[in-house]
């Protein structure tokens, strides 16, 4: 744990978002040793939304890149990611932001996602005026029903594949399936289900060459839990995003993937109400509050009980309430890392040498130029 390093945040004022390089570092390596190759990811920027960590993860021979709004789309173009999916639907003015992003940056291929017939018109209409075509994916249901249309029955699918190919301005991408409901904390049984999620997918890219002469040039599949599930299939490019920073919530699910936390938040002891109660600074304003408490893990304080969540306080009781006095400083381990990075604006890194710098999470923002 990083907690010998508490000494180089002193003057950093809580509650602080700590991110720790050479975590990071491992957790890159350990990505890409799972995939096989950098050129089988396509690792989601929802966590991070760092220029950063793109541009690190460039260096590491990663082109590709999945985002969730295009904020984080525009920040991944302008770190120079040659290749970036928007994996959400764009609606309302986000067709035609994207179709900016693409004249604004020539060197990086758009993609998109959508399941609607009409997003497709709406695409079409402003991507028949792009230099080159706009790749758009249909988007799957396997098995979350949160978005896309079913891999089975596949007509719904191959329709919207074929309206896509046959729209002026607009590519045929592929399929995006998308198991986030997988997180048995049973690898074996996480496999079995994410194979029967799968097994429609291949199935439908038969349909749609034997039905319409189309090939499927792409699919982008599975998250996290299940990124070492789609790493074993040819052809598919993985979109892991949580483990470049890991988090508690993870740690605790999935025992069968091996990455560290690299995100933490420095708090401080900002009361001692009572004998076995300690308050911290550490509220829903900086830790993502929508999952049961523990919403944050406290490593130093193993038997912490939390009793009360406010706006800026997390209150605890614990047997070793005594050791604590106002001030004190620790860091806790958030259960949700991909919210919990959206509500800070900067990042402190310490870096190898312990040194310290902070970097700028600017694609926390809904909007940056376009």
């Amino acid at each position: 744990m990083p907690f010998s390093n508490l000494h180089l945040l002193r003057e950093v004022p809580s509650p602080a978002l700590i991110l720790v390089r050479e975590r990071i570092e491992s957790n890159l390596r350990t990505m890409i040793a799972l995939a096989g190759h950098p050129a089988r990811l396509r690792p989601h920027l929802k966590t991070h939304k760092l220029a950063e960590l793109v541009r690190r993860q460039i260096e590491l021979g990663i082109t590709r890149f999945k985002t969730a709004t295009v904020a984080e789309t525009e920040m991944a173009a302008a770190a120079g990611a040659p290749d970036v999916l928007l994996a959400c639907q764009p609606v309302g003015p986000h067709p035609a932001r994207l179709a900016q992003l693409a004249e604004a940056f020539p060197k990086t291929t758009f993609r998109a996602l959508a399941d609607d017939p009409q997003v497709v018109r709406q695409l079409s209409e402003v991507a028949r005026k792009l230099r080159t075509p706009l790749d758009v994916l249909v988007d799957l249901d396997v098995g979350q029903h949160r978005t896309g249309l079913p891999a089975h029955p596949p007509e719904g699918a191959l329709a919207l594949a074929l309206l896509i190919s046959q729209s002026p301005g607009l590519h045929f991408g592929g399929w995006h399936a998308y198991d986030g409901h997988l997180h048995d904390p049973d690898p074996t049984a996480r496999a079995l289900a994410c194979d029967a999620a799968f097994a429609p997918v291949p199935e439908l890219t038969a349909a749609l060459k034997a039905r319409h002469g189309l090939d499927c040039p792409r699919v982008v599949a599975g998250g996290t839990p299940t990124f070492p599930m789609h790493a074993r299939r040819p052809g598919v490019e993985c979109s892991p995003g949580t483990c470049v920073l890991w988090d508690a919530g993870y740690s605790a699910k999935l025992p069968d993937l091996h990455f560290d936390p690299a995100a933490f938040l420095l708090t401080r002891v900002v009361s001692r109400p009572t004998a076995h109660r300690i308050c911290f600074d550490l509220g829903h304003k900086a830790v993502a509050s929508e999952m049961p408490q523990p919403r944050a893990v406290l490593p130093e304080i193993r038997d912490a009980q939390p009793v009360a969540h406010n706006e800026e306080h997390l209150v605890i009781e614990t047997a070793d309430a005594a050791r604590w006095k106002v001030g004190d400083a620790t860091l806790a381990i958030p259960w949700h890392v991909c919210p919990t990075v959206a509500l800070h604006a900067e990042a402190w890194v310490i870096e190898p040498d312990r040194s310290l710098i902070t970097w700028q999470i600017h694609a926390r923002a809904r909007r940056l130029r376009f």
